[in-house]
């Protein structure tokens, strides 16, 4: 368990349903280039994507992303106050809109633990050999 990890949980709203969904956003200093989130889907059970921690900096001012991520203010007309993430994947598309001033804060507190260009000093790459050399069932 790494002690100086960032979590943040927030209402989120998906795909423009009026019942709001809790979800988390985490970053590990361990895995300094990854942000994650996660949206709880029934009591204990949760739902779980990972991505670039760049991705979502770049995304809170312009759109970005291609493939199963895209992060992107909303568009002025609607909220401005708002971010919208689309995730996709086989299964399904979800388009989710979480106030961009929390994620901003997350982001901030992220950037306190690692600062941007020194992920590398923060990445144990013997351990990233070792999971991705590693036979799993």
């Amino acid at each position: 368990m790494d002690n100086n990890a960032v979590h943040q949980s927030q209402f989120v709203y998906l795909s423009g349903s009026e019942t709001p969904v809790l979800s988390k956003l985490t970053y590990v200093p361990s895995a300094p280039f990854t942000v994650a989130i996660a949206f709880k889907v029934a009591p204990g059970e949760w739902i779980e994507w990972e991505f670039s921690r760049d991705l979502l900096i770049t995304g809170l001012r312009a759109p970005a992303g291609i493939g199963d991520i895209r992060i992107r203010p909303d568009l002025p007309t609607r909220n401005d106050d708002m971010l919208v993430v689309e995730l996709e994947s086989p299964d399904g598309y979800a388009a989710v809109e979480i106030d961009k001033s929390d994620v901003k804060t997350f982001v901030d507190a992220t950037l306190t633990r690692v600062p941007l260009g020194y992920e590398s000093d923060r990445l144990d790459i013997d351990t990233v050999i070792a999971c991705l050399t590693t036979t799993r069932p």
